[in-house]
């Protein structure tokens, strides 16, 4: 009579393994030849750079999270690698279950010309995906400003490939090719912009909230110069396809406070977007 429970045993662990298992690269169980550090390749006959950060305790047999993070206009790969908030924040937070990525966009920005951009997203996640243990079902990009709108072109263009992208006050600066597919979406955008105008931002959340079959909801946003708190508003999407935006009275700022400025390492931008990816599993 114990047979069949022990076969019931069995059948269950493999259920709990086979979605694991499914979601892993070919890297893993291999041992990595890519460590952390600048690596370069080329794409379209141009070079192109990027920097990699495999958590600390690393292990070939345990698929991870793999989370971009773009750049801003005028920056490069380097600041978002360094800093007080690597990865805009999230690396501090990640508790090493993520490897990240701080890609270089050429002439210091992401206009994405004939989707050059984009292909060189492909080539990484191929690249990192073929020698590293990734989850496939878990790979996100996190940007500001022009890094956020290459984020919000890889949501369009990539839907089947990110599970989440944030984008942090953006707008529609990299295109936005692709079909309808939904892709769970993160937002924030400062009420007082002065460089890419509120009105940017909330055309691309109107965008994800239709491919995302998202019911309407009134926003509410902080008045100008009010040092309310930040607003988020939470939609209700289709299943596992959540959209979220953030109203904040601020500036053009990747990691604000809630007194108008930059709040840096200390910023409330940090555990919402943390919070938004982690829990993806």
């Amino acid at each position: 009579m114990s047979q069949p429970s022990s076969l019931l045993s069995l059948l269950t662990a493999l259920l709990l393994i086979l979605p694991s298992a499914l979601a892993a690269t070919a890297g893993c169980g291999k041992t990595n030849t890519i460590t952390s550090g600048s690596r370069t390749m080329t794409v379209n006959n141009k070079n192109r750079r990027y920097i990699v950060r495999l958590p600390s305790n690393y292990d070939k047999n345990r698929p991870y999270r793999l989370i971009f993070g773009p750049h801003w206009r005028d920056a490069d790969y380097q600041a978002v690698d360094g800093g007080s908030a690597p990865y805009y924040g999230l690396k501090a937070l990640s508790n090493n279950s993520a490897i990240f990525v701080a890609p270089d966009g050429l002439n210091k920005g992401w206009a994405n010309s004939g989707g050059e951009d984009v292909t060189f997203f492909d080539q990484m996640i191929k690249a990192l995906s073929d020698d590293l243990c990734i989850n496939e079902k878990l790979i996100f990009s996190l940007g500001f400003s022009y890094g956020a709108a290459m984020s919000y072109s890889l949501a369009c263009s990539r839907p089947n490939v990110f599970r989440a992208v944030a984008a942090l006050s953006g707008a529609t600066l990299s295109g936005c090719s692709g079909g309808t597919e939904p892709v769970a979406f993160y937002s924030q955008h400062g009420v007082r912009d002065s460089v890419l105008n509120l009105s940017m931002g909330k055309q691309l959340r109107d965008n994800m909230l239709k491919r995302n079959g998202c019911a309407s909801k009134n926003a509410p946003e902080p008045a100008r110069n009010s040092r309310q708190p930040h607003i988020k508003t939470e939609y209700s999407c289709k299943e596992g396809y959540p959209v979220t935006f953030v109203a904040f009275d601020g500036d053009h700022v990747a990691l604000p406070n809630d007194q108008g400025g930059d709040g840096g390492a200390s910023s409330w931008t940090i555990p919402e977007v943390w919070k938004f990816f982690s829990q993806f599993t």
